[in-house]
């Protein structure tokens, strides 16, 4: 079963608000598994015009454990805490 790997690009809005995400995001993060690869490192571009701001990369067991992350009531109270905070980019990339 291969590997699955959320990548998220955060313009951060409110950086005190961001804190509370932070808190619930990590407790979502650890009931469900996930290695933290990447969470905010200084980040530099070598192509293109992408100009990220913060960005996280998770992996996950499976493409499902993923979606249960994501799906889930931990996150989804991480997700409201981040509202008016954050502007979120997040894809599922299905790893090898």
């Amino acid at each position: 079963m291969p590997s699955a790997y959320i990548l998220a690009n955060v313009q951060v809005t409110n950086p005190t608000q961001y804190e509370e995400y932070k808190k619930f995001s990590s407790a979502a993060m650890q009931a469900h598994g996930a290695e933290v690869c990447v969470r905010g490192g200084r980040v530099e571009v070598l192509e293109g015009d992408w100009t990220p701001d913060r960005v996280v990369l998770l992996k996950f067991a499976s493409v499902e454990a993923a979606r249960a992350f994501n799906d889930s009531p931990e996150y989804g109270q991480a997700r409201a805490a981040r509202q008016g905070a954050a502007v979120m980019r997040m894809v599922l990339i299905e790893g090898v």
